[in-house]
């Protein structure tokens, strides 16, 4: 399937309302579907068994306020935890920002934390040179959050559901506006009933 096609379905799903979520219960099938559709970048994706409460550890946006995953309850999330140091984040970096760009204004969103020491100076410097407008700078400069959530290299990725839990994680880099990662994202929002039977 072209990309052009895939991005009109994602936003499709996102228009007319995805999956509500999961909460405590993946059904197998479902899993198996998604394990199975995993191609390209996404066959690093590990999808749980039981989706993952996320811990309410606050975050902070580049003026200081405390953000919570909780703020974002209702919609499906990518979440990535990321540092200027680090090449593969900066390499992907742009995926997301597209990724984002194309979906914000659905049941969808794209969160990236710079997690560890990064300084606001070199994360607007960075964004500048790769033309990012549309990403929100969000910081643990202490890493207390990454470490909670047992992020122990970067990048990582976690898909989590509108109810807040994660339903599944990526390490290493990706083309997150690839259409690997569309099509996979679209049988995330799609749930079990956009399954082909």
């Amino acid at each position: 399937m072209k990309r052009p096609l895939l991005v009109a379905l994602l936003y499709a799903a996102l228009s007319l309302g995805a999956n509500p979520g999961y909460a405590q219960d993946m059904p197998s099938d479902f899993r198996a579907h998604l394990m199975s559709i995993r191609t390209g970048d996404m066959r690093k994706m590990k999808i749980h068994a039981a989706p993952v409460a996320l811990p309410d550890t606050p975050f902070q946006d580049i003026d200081g306020n405390e953000i919570r995953f909780t703020d974002s309850h209702g919609k499906f999330l990518v979440v990535n935890f990321w540092a200027t140091w680090c090449a593969p984040c900066r390499e992907e970096m742009p995926s997301l920002a597209a990724l984002r760009t194309a979906y914000a204004d659905g049941v969808f969103d794209v969160i990236t934390i710079a997690t560890g020491r990064n300084r606001i100076e070199g994360i607007e410097k960075f964004y500048a040179e790769v033309g990012i407008t549309d990403l929100p700078i969000l910081l643990d400069p202490k890493g207390k959050i990454a470490r909670e959530m047992g992020v122990l290299g970067l990048p990582v990725t976690l898909i989590v559901d509108p109810e807040g839990y994660e339903i599944g994680r990526l390490t290493g880099g990706a083309d997150w506006f690839g259409q690997d990662a569309l099509t996979f994202l679209k049988a995330v929002l799609d749930g079990p009933d956009g399954m082909e039977k």
